[in-house]
């Protein structure tokens, strides 16, 4: 009896506070300016080259965990799907987004917005090829829509080439 009595000494201000922690409101999420850069790739998109020809398919962009990331699934015209998952590193002080196909390809990108975009760059290694630096361009353009433009490098940067132009318009208002 007497551990009973202790062990209820000891557990009666947490069964008091429970009810007070209960009661307080979630904590805030992402709120500052700089998880925010990001959204204007917000929406659910159709993925066209310049002259509105359908190269990509589909791009559902979401916000989840509090306004933390942004979630991005999408699927291409010809059926191959991925997801990537993008969101502001407070320590880094930079973007990161891990990228990843249903072939199992994986890239992972660091960056920030600057001069109206969100640049990202980071490195792969196929699997029997020299590594390949990659350079993705976000760029929202007055009509709504979105440009990303994907470079990608096999001489550590000294020269580039376009792997990818898609304009992104919103299938949903």
């Amino acid at each position: 009896m007497p551990m009973l009595r202790s062990l209820s000494f000891l557990l009666a201000p947490l069964l008091v506070a429970a009810p007070v922690a209960a009661q307080q409101p979630p904590p805030a999420g992402c709120t500052a300016p700089e998880y925010r850069q990001f959204d204007f790739w917000e929406g659910d998109w159709e993925v066209t080259d310049s002259a509105g020809t359908v190269v990509m398919g589909t791009n559902l962009i979401t916000r989840e965990e509090s306004g933390c990331v942004l979630r991005e699934q999408w699927r291409a015209g010809r059926g191959g799907t991925g997801q990537s998952l993008n969101f502001y590193e407070r320590l880094t002080g930079r973007w990161a987004q891990v990228w990843v196909a249903s072939n199992g390809s994986v890239l992972r990108l660091q960056g920030g917005f600057e001069n109206g975009a969100m640049r990202l760059e980071g490195e792969t290694r196929p699997p029997n090829g020299p590594l390949i630096r990659n350079r993705i361009v976000w760029t929202p353009l007055a009509d709504g829509r979105v440009r990303q433009s994907w470079l990608t490098s096999r001489d550590s940067g000294a020269t580039w080439q376009a792997s990818f132009d898609g304009w992104y318009r919103r299938r949903r208002a």
